[in-house]
């Protein structure tokens, strides 16, 4: 049985309803195959235009195999590129972000101009023509300053996923924003476990005393149902007359969602007491309680969006049993820490949660591990997202590995 086929029969093994075998979450040629299928193939979210402001600013970032560069134009443009000198590989851009000129190897000092054309390679000889050898580009789509990369010699469309993303994410003006705070977390567990984790709030009330000052989940939006809850749709009705967009949009195929949701009584943002954490808004709508939107977007990022500030969430594979997680809380451009925020206010309920969620992966890939393993059933009401997730990976390997046709339809 090829490698191929091995993953298919797992991937077949599993039950309606329940959690992905064993070996799904850390078998290497599984990991090998998620990288090929997945992460090499998929739109992945790098990071926001305002990270590089400036012409020469980059920011890196790690896609499975790929090295790759986020870059600031001269014309202002954003454009990525593999992070690999075309001389003898050495990265280019060595630190996780700065700021240069242009793109010097510090290998052997080629030197790339900022849209990757190679300008100098010393000692290469009278026939060596610098136009074959510029920078390989990498995919690059914005979306209200999100920056979406793809790794893969053909992109998949992205069109489907601006027009649904864009009502929502629009009156929010990220472009007039900044990071205040940056988490990196490397959590020793699957990156599958980390969005299954993500996508149930089951283990909230026994686990996020900060978050739950706040937070509800709402059980009728995790998977894709909404319209059957009177709250929820009061809750929808105001914040749209407010020109808020907020009814769930979600991808037939399951690999994106959009939805606003109400907050716990009296809150209206992820603080201990549940009150604004930034003076000011992001909005321009004049409804003082918008709740949260949430927004995923397989296999990358999940988001939320407040009043006061917004929280964007980055996941990136290490390893079979790695993965980083990269959380930071956006504020508007013109706020200043310790006059309009106090940065341990704005972060204290996603540090804790964040770390918390660290301790619940890091167990279970060690339970999941174990030969004893067993794989149990969802909860009816409890565990709807986290097995649409497991839905979505297990539709989308299985027909990019030739076990399938691609799920039709999210239910």
């Amino acid at each position: 049985m090829n490698s191929n086929e091995s993953v298919i029969s797992l991937i077949k093994q599993r039950k309606a309803r329940h959690v992905l075998p064993r070996e799904l979450y850390f078998d290497p040629e599984v990991y090998r195959q998620d990288l090929e299928h997945i992460w090499h193939t998929d739109w992945v979210f790098a990071g926001h235009t305002f990270e590089i402001p400036k012409t020469g600013q980059y920011f890196t970032l790690q896609i499975g195999d790929y090295p790759v560069a986020v870059v600031r134009g001269k014309d202002g443009e954003v454009r990525a590129f593999h992070n690999a000198c075309r001389h003898r590989g050495a990265k280019v851009c060595e630190h996780a972000s700065g700021k240069v000129a242009k793109l010097v190897c510090p290998y052997h000092k080629w030197t790339f101009e900022l849209d990757g054309n190679l300008i100098y390679a010393g000692n290469m000889g009278a026939d060596f023509d610098r136009s074959n050898y510029g920078l390989k580009t990498v995919h690059v789509e914005v979306v209200h300053t999100y920056i979406y990369v793809c790794v893969a010699a053909k992109a998949p469309d992205f069109s489907n996923f601006r027009a649904a993303v864009t009502p929502f994410i629009a009156p929010h003006f990220l472009e007039n924003c900044k990071v205040a705070f940056e988490s990196n977390l490397v959590e020793k567990g699957n990156w599958k476990l980390v969005f299954e984790n993500n996508r149930e709030c089951y283990h909230c009330e026994g686990t996020h005393p900060e978050l739950l000052n706040s937070f509800v989940e709402n059980v009728s939006v995790a998977g894709v149902g909404g319209d059957d809850d009177p709250e929820l749709v009061a809750h929808w009705d105001r914040c749209e007359a407010a020109g808020m967009p907020s009814r769930l949009n979600m991808d037939p195929m399951g690999r994106f969602r959009m939805t606003r949701i109400p907050l716990s009584a009296g809150a209206v943002s992820y603080t201990m007491d549940g009150k604004p954490a930034v003076a000011g808004r992001l909005d321009k709508s004049g409804e003082a309680d918008i709740g949260a939107l949430l927004y995923f977007n397989y296999p990358s990022t999940w988001n939320h969006f407040l009043g006061d500030h917004a929280l964007s969430f980055r996941v990136l594979p290490i390893g079979p049993g790695e993965t980083l997680v990269t959380t930071k809380w956006l504020v508007p451009q013109s706020a200043v820490e310790g006059v309009d925020y106090d940065l341990d206010r704005l972060t204290k309920v996603w540090l804790a949660t964040n770390d918390q969620d660290r301790r619940l992966v890091e167990g279970t890939h060690a339970g999941v591990s174990s030969p004893a393993y067993q794989p149990g059933p969802f909860s009816e009401n409890a565990e709807n997202g986290v097995c649409q997730f497991d839905d979505w990976y297990c539709a989308t390997m299985l027909e990019r590995l030739g076990g399938r046709p691609q799920l039709k339809s999210v239910g």
